[in-house]
């Protein structure tokens, strides 16, 4: 078998689909197995071609698989404890970055700078495997049950620095309304409130508010059904990129060059303001870096991303 560790998030696990998709075609009959955590199921169905999941939560502890393991890829960090854990199952092979700590050399160096897509494509090609980083789309899922086109924000992150201040995405949420837009709110359960109070102040109904009621099966759904997509440098992102639905994405800190959807697709755009000085951040309030991103800004890129999918329906017909 192959055995792929990624023992990480919903972004993580889409920004890994070009190199599982590779090691697919390069191991046509061995058995593909992921070590993912168990919740990403129903996303790992999503991305084709990986045989079993092994449920993995981080780097404690990785279950022994059910037979030989022909290779061991590591497509979850540059070792060393990443690097321990796939070589506890005794591979006959490791695909892995360079590290001496973990006394595997034959790897690439890694490159701190790198997109996080092209990262593990360079790393397949290393081991003279090629990785396609354009291969990001997903599979399309059953659909939500919602009646027509919404508009998603999502205005939660698990990283307190990339959330854009809430205020902006009830106002960002009232214009679009005015607009046209039907918009909803995704969350998790435990953004219920902060997106219940978003919703109540851009004057949306209950209903609206999606935090906490979808899984990840529905949540994908949706946004592969979505007309519009707004949020953070999140899971929720990448679901857009892999179904090509319309999307502005809001970056803090981290420069989108490194986790950003791809720059060739005009319907996908990156708001970014980190290139500029900024004071250091104490944790209190909003990121700087986000606080410096507008709504006018957000609007603005809307109105770019739906000209670019015009475009691309005219180009089409």
């Amino acid at each position: 078998m192959i055995l792929a560790l990624r023992a990480l998030g919903v972004g993580d696990l889409a920004t890994a689909v070009p190199a599982l998709r590779a090691l697919r075609v390069a191991y046509p009959d061995q058995q593909l197995v992921l070590a993912a955590p168990a919740w990403l199921g129903p996303l790992v169905e999503l991305v084709g071609g990986v045989d079993r999941l092994l449920p993995t939560a981080g780097l404690d502890r990785l279950g022994q698989p059910a037979g030989r393991v022909e290779v061991a890829v590591n497509l979850h960090g540059r070792g060393p404890r990443s690097h321990r854990l796939l070589a506890a199952v005794r591979p006959d092979r490791m695909f892995a970055f360079a590290n001496a700590e973990a006394s595997h050399a034959d790897g690439p160096e890694w490159d701190d700078d790198e997109h996080e897509v092209s990262r593990w494509c360079r790393l397949l090609w290393g081991y003279g495997i090629p990785a396609d980083p354009a291969d990001l789309d997903l599979r399309r899922p059953p659909s939500s049950g919602a009646t027509g086109e919404v508009t998603v924000l999502h205005p939660g992150s698990k990283e307190p620095a990339k959330r854009w201040p809430a205020g902006r995405y009830a106002t960002l949420a009232r214009e679009l309304t005015g607009r046209g837009h039907r918009v909803v709110l995704t969350g998790s359960a435990a953004e219920r409130a902060v997106v219940a109070d978003i919703a109540y102040r851009a004057g949306l109904p209950a209903a609206a508010v999606l935090a906490g009621r979808t899984d990840l099966a529905q949540l994908a759904a949706l946004v592969a059904g979505a007309r519009l997509v707004v949020s953070g440098d999140t899971g929720v992102a990448h679901l857009a990129t892999g179904y090509r639905t319309p999307s502005v994405v809001l970056f803090g800190p981290v420069s989108p060059t490194r986790w950003g959807p791809p720059p060739e697709r005009r319907r996908h755009l990156a708001l970014w303001a980190g290139a500029r000085a900024w004071p250091a951040w104490d944790g209190v309030g909003d990121h700087p870096t986000m606080v410096a991103l507008g709504v006018d800004e957000v609007l603005a890129a809307v109105d770019e991303v739906e000209r670019a999918v015009r475009v691309d329906r005219a180009v089409a017909a």
